[in-house]
């Protein structure tokens, strides 16, 4: 049984990380952080060619991460597989000891930067929990055959909490959980008032499944202002907006370099504080984009300590 799994399961509140493989095959920089974040986080995701952007694969990094001491997570997504790979990387993951795993469609290739590779998308996230759980209750391959070996994973799914209207995201949300899924990590939350909104939509749907809330440690305030534009499902509220700003012009004034970036810092784990405190969900994923190291110091300042 995986960390994240034991400390769900078990009422703890539960903390994942997010990092993504390189473009290359030098896993040295990503090694580096997993000493930093060992015995600090339940889990990291390996992102599977996250935004349709080549990198290497995920399962690569999740072994290399095992083998570090870290319990990584295995994203799945069906863009570029047909449920045969599918399953047979997860049979490679298993012999690895990864037993985690989060499904995802995933984005279609023409938004990323190898377009003229052609998308597969045979199972969607829904299809990959379902083949997963198949599997599992009868020992079976997705063609049927009996497997020598049978692996279990604790299987996850993404939600975007902030979107209009919302029965559709908690009807989404429904079908994951009836295709296996017992954790679901949302999609970047800026307002508790948000997660409460959405938290009240699953409680009335009558959906038991593990609630992770998204946490994206906002840089600048050009990036909030970027992601409220262009990413579906993300709200930055006006109030963090401006708190990044008045630290560039801070910095600017006093010859300082990286106060918005601190002062997002300070913003994740006062969000990650509250929803502790609180009890509002059962855990946070934090996504740091490139800055992984920052994911302790989130936790110390939000007095989060899976050890405790």
């Amino acid at each position: 049984m995986s960390l994240l799994q034991q400390a769900l399961e078990s009422g703890k509140f539960g903390v994942t990380a997010e990092m993504a493989p390189p473009k290359g095959y030098d896993f040295t920089e990503q090694i580096e952080v997993a000493q930093l974040l060992k015995g600090k986080i339940h889990g990291v995701n390996v992102t599977d060619m996250q935004s349709a952007c080549l990198k290497a694969s995920s399962i690569g990094l999740c072994i290399k991460l095992k083998q570090a001491g870290l319990e990584p997570i295995i994203q799945m997504t069906g863009r570029d597989r047909s449920r045969m790979a599918i399953m047979g990387d997860f049979l490679s993951a298993a012999a690895f000891g990864i037993d985690t795993m989060l499904a995802l469609t995933g984005d279609h290739t023409t938004v990323g930067d190898c377009k003229d590779s052609k998308p597969v998308f045979d199972l969607d996230s829904v299809g990959i929990l379902k083949m997963l759980s198949e599997m599992e209750r009868t020992g079976l391959d997705c063609g049927g055959n009996e497997l020598s070996t049978v692996p279990t994973f604790y299987k996850g799914a993404s939600v975007t909490p902030v979107y209009d209207p919302i029965f559709l995201q908690i009807n989404k949300l429904r079908k994951k959980v009836e295709a296996g899924a017992m954790y679901v990590q949302t999609q970047g939350l800026f307002s508790i008032d948000a997660l409460r909104r959405f938290m009240e939509e699953v409680d009335k749907a009558g959906i038991k499944v593990h609630v992770m809330a998204g946490i994206i440690p906002l840089k600048t305030a050009g990036m909030a202002k970027y992601m409220n534009e262009s990413v579906p499902g993300i709200d930055v509220p006006e109030h963090m907006i401006q708190r990044l700003a008045d630290a560039a012009a801070e910095g600017k004034e006093k010859g300082v370099k990286g106060l918005p970036a601190k002062a997002g810092i300070e913003m994740a784990a006062e969000l990650v504080a509250q929803i502790k405190d609180e009890k509002l969900c059962d855990g946070v994923h934090i996504m740091a984009i490139g800055a992984e190291k920052n994911v302790p110091v989130i936790l110390e300042k939000a007095g989060v300590d899976i050890n405790a």
